[in-house]
């Protein structure tokens, strides 16, 4: 009966494709998806990425984050992103700071132990709100990521954002240093479009600036002539995505 129950078991086939998921935090239950390649069961280890979406794709649907940025472009080419896609999703009005940041990590958390997650290749992205958040994360938590990919984010106070929060607490004057202090060793690649008429390009401009001072391991690309929407050209990028998945947390 066991070697019955062994066999079984190994021929189960693992879903694959976007795939439904919550993760409960602080006692609220939050929608996410997860995007595991078709070919999943043929190795046995994948890198996984986080994505933060933008505030446009705020919600509880558990779904609307996938219409923007990185799902979109797996979809157009799967090959290109063999790895397992993390999507959560921050409440309408909320940010990813505080609690929805904690519901990100523990989201990425679960499915590193439901699926079969190389720990050296776990990676965090996201554009706009979502840049923002992947700073924010990022600061807090560098242990667990081999790379870094804020796509016009910013670091600094944004009023425009009610709940804005800075990515570094504490002395305006001391954002900088500290950002390198805490992320000086973590390969970082910051897209930015050179027109960007939502977020201020210098929201870019001045990190990378910093880290690269610091002799820091850091890509920056401006897209010229591009308004807010760089991230279809940054996930769409061959030398992006062959910089990405060469990257292992030390």
């Amino acid at each position: 009966m066991l070697l019955l129950l062994l066999q079984l078991a190994s021929t189960q086939t693992v879903q694959t494709g976007f795939l439904d998921r919550t993760v409960t935090v602080a006692g609220q239950s939050y929608h996410y998806q997860v995007y595991v390649p078709a070919t999943y069961a043929a190795q046995p280890s994948w890198p996984a990425i986080l994505f933060l979406h933008g505030a446009g794709e705020r919600g509880s649907d558990g779904l609307l984050q996938t219409s923007v940025g990185l799902a979109p472009a797996i979809r157009q080419n799967p090959s290109r992103y063999p790895a397992i896609v993390v999507f959560p999703q921050v409440p309408r009005d909320s940010l990813w700071v505080g609690t929805p940041a904690d519901m990100a990590v523990a989201a990425l958390q679960q499915t590193m132990r439901e699926f079969h997650v190389d720990p050296k290749r776990v990676y965090l992205t996201g554009l706009s709100m979502g840049g923002n958040g992947t700073w924010y994360i990022a600061y807090r938590h560098p242990e667990l990521f081999a790379a870094v990919v804020p796509i016009c984010g910013w670091i600094r106070d944004f009023p425009q954002f009610r709940g804005s929060q800075p990515v570094v607490p504490g002395d305006s004057a001391q954002i900088m240093p500290l950002l390198v202090q805490k992320l000086g060793k973590t390969p970082i690649w910051i897209f930015h479009g050179e027109v960007d008429q939502v977020v201020n390009v210098n929201g870019s401009r001045e990190p990378a600036a910093a880290l690269k001072a610091a002799g820091a391991d850091v890509h920056y690309t401006e897209m010229l002539g591009l308004n807010h929407n760089s991230w279809d050209a940054a996930y769409g990028s061959d030398e992006f995505v062959k910089w990405l998945f060469a990257q292992q947390r030390r």
